[in-house]
């Protein structure tokens, strides 16, 4: 294959929060500047693609917005979407052998159902991708490594239920971060348990941390798995220069990251020191997926870099025996809470959109059955741009049998003649179609 990895970039030019904020229209020109200077993109190695448009029914896979998902976007969204979508495309029919999607807006903090933004994220684009490639390509078994420093909660509520699904997220200590989630417990629902492993680490965990984590945990999980698929959601403000957090990976330690994980596909979320960080742990990245010498990527600012606390290794030991036993056991976890559960599973949440003020409570109930059952979603905000909202959803997931569908249907039914929502709704994960009951 002459072409091994393929680029997709969208730098949303006309697509930004507020002036000066973090998630600004130049956070991808100092990367493809330094791209070229490096000569990158005259390398053999590597094809550049352009982005397009995604529709609305591959966003409604994943997604149920409040009042409707169309009216929370913008065209940026779509194009961010859509090129992720160009990345899977250009692997899946064999025209390279990995990809890169540079895009933005980023996704991983937008949960299934969508009120507003939230994280500087409103769609979810890896999820969208990994729902687009079980669609198109008929890709079942998907592995997600998070690697940005804020926990993907809206990833992780997205593959919570399901078992096909390994989604794996290290992040700076919910503790000490936004959105304040992200911990070992957070494990996957009964039918799904132990597919969810969050790894919060210590502030000041440098590459030491970083590997030994991945050498003595991840990679053993992912040989475990066997996915068809990895996914990396491909957060860069774990480096040491980044203004919103306090880790201290280097370019050098993401590149390497990068040579280990060999994911498929690689998604832009996070990394906000535009200038410091960006051009050059994008660049040791994209050799490393190229299989190109990145041993000469070094940012220009190494003396502001700290060392590593001495109690961050003593975390990722813990992490490693205690999560590597939720997943390695988790076949007999699952069947213990599945009997305890005895059919029906209910959590509540509450989830602040701190871009809008919004404040979300949730209710979500799974309903299991021998196809995996369905689920339902009890959804009240306060605050949102279309003022209080509420809607009561049911998702079907693609493999729910014909009884499930019945039911979820008869369910919807009932809640429409109570009149206490605003919208009743049904999704159909397999087609991406949303039914106003």
């Amino acid at each position: 294959m002459k072409n091994t990895l393929g680029l997709t970039f969208f730098p949303a030019f006309d697509w930004y929060l507020s002036p000066g904020h973090p998630e600004r229209q130049e956070r991808l020109l100092y990367t493809r500047d330094q791209l070229e200077e490096e000569g990158l993109f005259d390398c053999e190695e590597i094809k550049e693609y352009r982005p397009r448009l995604a529709e609305i029914h591959d966003l409604q896979r994943v997604h149920v917005g409040v009042p409707s998902i169309a009216r929370l976007i913008t065209p940026a969204h779509l194009t961010s979407a859509g090129g992720c979508l160009v990345a899977a495309d250009a692997v899946m029919q064999k025209e390279v052998k990995r990809s890169f999607a540079l895009v933005r807006p980023p996704g991983h903090h937008a949960m299934r159902v969508v009120h507003g933004i939230r994280g500087f994220c409103t769609i979810n684009i890896e999820t969208i991708m990994v729902e687009y490639l079980r669609t198109k390509y008929g890709i079942n078994k998907v592995a997600v490594v998070d690697t940005d420093v804020h926990h993907g909660d809206g990833s992780q509520d997205v593959f919570y239920h399901d078992p096909n699904t390994l989604y794996i997220s290290f992040h700076q200590d919910g503790r000490t971060l936004y959105p304040g989630t992200g911990f070992p417990d957070e494990a996957g629902s009964p039918g799904a348990w132990g597919t969810t492993i969050n790894l919060p680490l210590l502030p000041t965990t440098g590459d030491e941390g970083l590997h030994r984590l991945f050498d003595g945990l991840i990679a053993p999980m992912l040989e475990d798995f066997q996915p068809d698929i990895i996914i990396n959601s491909a957060g860069q403000d774990n480096h040491f220069s980044d203004p919103l957090a306090n880790m201290q990976i280097t370019a050098q330690g993401y590149a390497r990251l990068a040579d280990k994980l060999k994911a498929d596909i690689a998604v832009l979320e996070g990394g906000y020191s535009v200038e410091s960080a960006l051009p050059y742990v994008n660049t040791g990245i994209i050799l490393a997926m190229a299989g190109l010498d990145y041993s000469r990527v070094v940012e220009p600012d190494l003396s502001e870099l700290r060392p590593q606390d001495v109690r961050c290794n003593q975390r990722v030991d813990e992490l490693i025996k205690q999560s590597g036993e939720i997943y390695f056991n988790r076949a007999k976890m699952q069947k213990a809470m599945m009997d305890k559960c005895n059919g029906v599973w209910t959590r509540k949440k509450h989830i602040y959109y701190d871009e809008e003020g919004i404040r979300e409570e949730q209710i979500e109930t799974i309903r299991y059955c021998s196809c995996g059952g369905y689920f339902t979603l009890k959804t009240a905000a306060e605050g949102t741009r279309f003022g209080d909202q509420s809607a009561f959803i049911v998702c079907l997931p693609r493999q729910a049998c014909k009884k499930c569908r019945d039911k979820a249907h008869d369910e919807a039914l009932k809640e429409k003649k109570t009149q206490k929502w605003m919208y009743v709704l049904i999704q159909d994960i397999a087609t991406g179609e949303i039914e106003t009951v």
